[in-house]
């Protein structure tokens, strides 16, 4: 049974989540602030962790760090906040997915199925990944076809093919691919973004496998 661990200082949306949660099987643990949460998640080892931004104690990136600094679990941001800086820096600091309140409870669902799935394979690096009509050979570093990709397309594509599912945000990728210093290039990723859509999807315009999460980031859809 999956373990989650929701911390949200608003009593009565903790209860609405641990009642769905729990009728859908998975078992529940609830925090209402940072330091309780972090103790919590100390000491029960939760699968998946659902945290607000906004508690009264510690700031929800503050939480974020606390538990990136000894696990990889799986953390979706649940948070008022709507401003796109937010959202970076939750992701900056290790969050895997974030959703904004008010939110459906079938969209989080989906969301906490779809983290569980790549915590689950994300020991199982893959040797090949399809895109359009393409095989990407990851070990090979080939693409199907007769393709060519230049270094930083690769270094870029791999950290995306690498988190499936996942939105990987914009200082991110700019920070592996051309380090710190360049983390507010954000047109090198719409450039190099355009050219591996113009060499692997099969309707650039119109991409199904490399996404972008307007002011946020990209994802990679298998």
């Amino acid at each position: 049974m999956t373990r989650i661990l929701v911390v949200d200082d608003e009593p009565q949306l903790l209860r609405a989540l641990r009642i769905n949660l729990v009728a859908r099987h998975y078992e529940v643990a609830v925090a209402a602030d940072g330091a309780s949460a972090l103790r919590q998640a100390a000491d029960w080892h939760p699968d998946l962790v659902i945290l607000d931004l906004g508690l009264p104690d510690i700031d929800g990136v503050d939480v974020i760090c606390g538990l990136r600094g000894w696990t990889s679990i799986p953390i979706i941001v649940l948070s008022g906040r709507a401003g796109s800086q937010d959202k970076i820096d939750a992701l900056d600091a290790g969050a895997d997915d974030y959703v904004t309140k008010p939110f459906g409870i079938d969209e989080l669902l989906a969301r906490v199925r779809a983290v569980s799935r790549r915590s689950a394979v994300r020991e199982a690096e893959p040797a090949s990944v399809r895109i359009g009509d393409h095989v990407v050979d990851l070990s090979g570093k080939t693409v199907s076809g007769g393709t060519r990709l230049t270094p930083t397309e690769w270094h870029l594509l791999e950290i995306l093919v690498r988190n499936p599912g996942k939105l990987v945000s914009q200082r991110q990728l700019l920070a592996e691919v051309w380090g710190e210093n360049y983390v507010r290039e954000t047109h090198y990723l719409r450039q190099y973004l355009a050219q591996l859509r113009r060499k692997l999807e099969r309707d650039p315009a119109r991409p199904v496998h490399l996404i972008t999460e307007p002011g946020m980031g990209y994802r990679f859809h298998p």
